[in-house]
């Protein structure tokens, strides 16, 4: 009987780790104008574990005028902050700027899917 048992529960285990849902990967699109008259590039940092997008030391460059809609994968729940900078200037910045060294408000959003509103970044 204890057989049985163990197969049951055995069962009964692998049933609930299908069913319960996993706090891993979530999607958002960040979608950001650049109303600057110079070109710039665009970073986004986890606040929650050391990972930026796009990575491998690249970035995203937006032209003058350009609005561009950045997909990411990301984990549920985690805060993502952008780093926008003059393309060749990085003492003018937004958000947390280049390398995540800056604080700022409201420039970060939670990974809970969907897409951001779009964030325009004047001069």
């Amino acid at each position: 009987m204890s057989i049985i048992f163990a197969r049951r529960a055995a069962a009964a285990l692998s049933l609930a780790v299908l069913i319960t849902p996993a706090a891993y990967a979530g999607d958002v699109t960040f979608e950001i104008k650049n109303s600057h008259p110079n070109a710039m590039r665009v970073e986004l940092y986890s606040q929650d574990r050391d990972y930026v997008w796009p990575g491998n030391g690249k970035d995203f460059y937006l032209d003058d005028g350009e609005t561009k809609e950045l997909p990411i994968s990301c984990e549920d729940g985690e805060k993502i902050c952008y780093g926008a900078w003059v393309d060749g200037d990085e003492e003018t910045y937004w958000g947390v700027g280049p390398n995540n060294k800056e604080n700022c408000e409201d420039c970060c959003y939670t990974c809970s899917g969907g897409q951001t509103e779009e964030i325009n970044l004047v001069e």
